[in-house]
């Protein structure tokens, strides 16, 4: 059995955690696809000593395992911007294209998240969300979660500036697919998103797609 379920939306709005949440519920593999650029993003920064090059950058995300995922500092602000940076270089994108979709594709279920899954990488996915908050909501998420030494301000203005170079993007850029499913948790409890997004992917199953 083959059940895709793809959640999109911005930076600290929780599709994470919902995406987990939703992996655990229904038995199903998870990947968080930022992941794949946050590592791309950081190794490519730290070997060019600050400064990105795109051939570097797409040749490491070829050679990118799953072991890389789990190094060090990828949940960083710093690792956030290398991401988004290195996620609109076209070659990156491609290089990750086929790992992405044969997890997706997997026996037995997969959940995916990311800013292109729905569009892109899944166009075809049983169940789609877009998960999104306000601005403020989601800077309040991410000040309490990093415990940097950054103003709520500063740290807004950064998820607002990455909203923009994701959406304007020339590849792939940030969008919610016509037919995925918009959940706006601004104020809503994380239980109270994650049950709504459970009910959701229910009635895609229940609706014969599974």
């Amino acid at each position: 059995m083959t059940f895709t379920i793809a959640l999109d939306g911005p930076a600290a709005a929780g599709k994470g955690t919902i995406a987990r949440a939703l992996a655990e519920h229904f038995g199903f593999a998870y990947l968080d696809t930022g992941l794949l650029y946050r590592a791309v993003g950081v190794r490519a920064m730290n070997d060019g000593q600050g400064v990105i090059d795109p051939h570097w950058a797409a040749e490491l995300a070829r050679r990118l395992s799953e072991a890389d995922l789990a190094a060090d500092g990828l949940r960083t602000s710093l690792a956030g911007r290398a991401a988004s940076k290195v996620a609109a270089l076209p070659e990156v994108r491609t290089a990750l294209l086929e790992f992405q979709k044969a997890f997706a594709r997997r026996e037995g279920g997969a959940v995916l998240d990311g800013r292109d899954i729905g569009t892109v990488i899944c166009p075809q996915a049983e169940a789609k969300l877009f998960v999104t908050a306000s601005a403020r909501v989601r800077a309040e998420r991410r000040h309490a979660e990093l415990g940097e030494a950054k103003s709520l301000e500063q740290i807004e203005a950064e998820i607002l500036a990455r909203d923009e170079q994701d959406a304007t993007r020339s590849d792939a850029p940030l969008r919610q697919a016509d037919d995925a499913h918009l959940l706006d948790t601004t104020d809503l409890s994380i239980d109270a998103a994650i049950a709504q997004a459970i009910a959701y992917v229910e009635t895609r199953k229940q609706d014969g797609k599974a």
